[in-house]
């Protein structure tokens, strides 16, 4: 007979998690590095108690908001290439919904977080109970039902015995390369400390390793096949070839057959933005060394990218009418995409198969040609773009270019999310070794930017980690500013103020719009802000300073490597001036009546754009 233990439900969650283990670069680690828990009447005497007893083993961290712990959560496994990730407990109500935005990019960015939140009671007799939403037609809804479109995997635990599977189940996914996302496993109140005779084998040590899928061998003949054929190749190198550790397969592929590569957001750094084949960014955001090589493109090569929208130029990009795509990813939802020859298998391992079979195969020695020429025309574009200048106000490139020159070394990861800086980065950052470049642009999440930098702070703790974030994502959410003080995880953040959500600004004025609602000063409002961002930071216990110029930046962030907790360095830049070198045409649907002409010249050229699309 199988010996058993009784335990609580909270308490087989948690003896469960500190039992499940990895493997990176060759030592044996805790794939759990530990569970953020913001408590309420839904888990604390729950979950709380249950975390209590395995502290040392499975440490608890206490954030502000329940939204910017999962952010950390999401940002740390990125940081850690999917090899490692971290849990989320809460109550229920609002502190569970706070975690859905979390969710949400988790699940687009294929990242793996567990997510435990609180919920109403199972045997029903309390309710309505305190944070319950009801539901007039169907009894076994609650909040966390909106979980359900953002997890990779969603279960309710209403009786002790059902997290049995669950927690299983939950260890597939989060761990299953394909399948990798977030999951969520809603934890009934009540349940939580009813107690059962749980199987003791369920608490034993298990080690958790990467699957590398191999291809089939059609598919991969297919591919050779096409590459073979190409003419005018390109790579698009994506964050799959990051969370397969696939980056030097990947440099010895381009070298090796002479083939350019295009990086995504989320495939920056991939490659060294130095090395001779890099071409930097692709799509709307891209170089116009990528987008030359895209446009003329008869093969691309996709590899652990899912191909969205700003990496196509809303599909519209590709201009040769004969170009393929190869998709090499191992998703075949993603390998398959736009009619895609997919080859379902590992980056890692696809990539050394696909060279092997080449063989002696190069591309014609114009690509290399192009390559070197279009890479110099675009460095010069970017040593422009981040020069300083005597301009009143610098603009995003300026500051990036101090931030690169101050503190862009080996060792510093660069962090940031949404608004008109990813676009500026995607271009003008000069990304060196893997996972120095941590973009958040697959949901673009305003707010990521400060919780995501303390997530990669606990995941790298012995890297320089810099956020840099406009004042717009700096008001969404900022509490974890506090909470990298509390830590001791120290961040340099930069934040630059436009006094608005200037990026939108922008694409509203290209779409033909008024200045409206975007701006402080094209707001309804009756008394403008004056936001003391400076001592607003410092009040969270940073080191703050607001500087004036280029050159003061450039000095305030050489003396920010001597603080001994987080420092925040505020500056004025100008809403309006961006990088005009590079870039694509992306979809935003202008509307097709409007009494303002500028609407319908924008229309105009937007229906031009649209028929250029794949």
């Amino acid at each position: 007979m199988a010996r058993t233990i009784r335990l609580t439900m909270a308490q087989a969650v948690a003896h469960f998690l500190k039992a499940q283990r990895t493997v990176v670069d060759g030592r044996q680690v805790p794939i759990f590095a530990g569970v953020w828990a913001i408590f309420g009447h839904g888990n604390v005497a729950g979950m709380g108690e249950a975390l209590y007893q395995v502290r040392e083993e499975l440490p608890t961290y206490r954030a502000h908001n329940e939204q910017g712990m999962a952010h950390a959560a999401v940002a740390y496994a990125k940081a850690s290439f999917r090899q490692r990730f971290m849990a989320c407990s809460t109550s229920i109500g609002p502190g569970a919904l706070n975690m859905v935005t979390a969710a949400g990019v988790a699940h687009v960015n294929r990242l793996p977080v567990l997510f435990l939140p609180g919920d109403v009671f199972a045997n029903r007799i309390p309710d309505p109970v305190l944070q319950q939403a009801e539901d007039f037609g169907d009894g076994t809804v609650s909040v966390n039902d909106a979980f359900r479109s953002v997890s990779r995997y969603f279960d309710r635990i209403t009786r002790p015995e059902q997290v049995i599977p669950a927690l299983r189940r939950a260890m597939q996914v989060l761990t299953d390369p394909a399948d990798c996302g977030p999951v969520t496993l809603s934890l009934c109140q009540d349940v939580q400390a009813e107690a059962y005779d749980y199987p003791e084998g369920l608490f034993e040590e298990k080690v958790w390793r990467v699957r590398r899928p191999r291809p089939d061998a059609d598919e991969l003949a297919a591919a050779i096949e096409a590459i073979r054929q190409a003419e005018r190749p390109l790579i698009i190198a994506g964050g799959g070839v990051l969370y397969s550790r696939a980056t030097a397969e990947l440099k010895a592929f381009a070298g090796m057959h002479g083939v350019p590569i295009a990086v995504t957001q989320a495939g920056k750094s991939a490659i060294p933005d130095d090395h001779p084949l890099c071409m930097g960014a692709i799509g709307v955001t891209g170089t116009s060394a990528a987008n030359a090589f895209a446009e003329e493109a008869d093969l691309i090569l996709a590899v652990g990218t899912r191909l969205q929208d700003f990496t196509t130029g809303s599909w519209a990009l590709f201009r040769n009418e004969r170009a393929r795509i190869v998709g090499l990813n191992t998703a075949a939802f993603d390998a398959a995409k736009h009619d895609s020859l997919p080859l379902v298998c590992d980056a890692r391992d696809g990539l050394t198969l696909l060279s092997e079979a080449l063989g002696g195969w190069k591309a014609p020695a114009a690509v290399e040609a192009a390559a070197a020429r279009r890479k110099a025309e675009w460095m010069a574009a970017v040593n422009r773009a981040i020069a300083p200048s005597n301009a009143a106000l610098p603009s995003d490139a300026q500051v990036i270019g101090a931030v690169q020159r101050a503190i862009g070394g080996e060792n510093s990861i660069l962090v940031c999310a949404a608004g008109g800086l990813p676009g500026e980065l995607h271009k003008l950052w000069q990304a060196g070794k893997p996972g120095s470049y941590h973009l958040e642009y697959g949901f673009s999440c305003m707010g990521y930017e400060i919780a995501g930098g303390l997530g990669v702070k606990m995941a790298r703790p012995e890297a320089d980690v810099v956020v840099m974030v406009g004042d717009g994502s700096y008001m969404m959410l900022n509490s974890e500013l506090s909470t990298s003080v509390m830590l001791g995880k120290k961040l340099t953040v930069v934040v630059l103020d436009n006094r608005g959500f200037g990026c939108i600004n922008r694409l509203q004025m290209a779409t033909g719009g008024a200045n409206f609602n975007n701006l402080l000063k094209d707001a309804q409002i009756e008394t403008m802000p004056d936001i003391d961002f400076r001592a607003h930071a410092e009040s969270m216990g940073a080191v703050a300073v607001k500087v004036s110029s280029i050159a003061d930046l450039e000095t305030a962030l050489a003396q920010s490597k001597d603080n001994d907790r987080t420092s925040v360095i505020v500056i004025d830049t100008d809403p309006l001036a961006t990088t005009e070198a590079g870039g694509h045409w992306w979809d935003v649907a202008v509307p097709e009546v409007s009494p303002r002409g500028e609407v319908n010249a924008a229309r105009e050229k937007y229906d031009a754009a649209r028929r250029a699309q794949r």
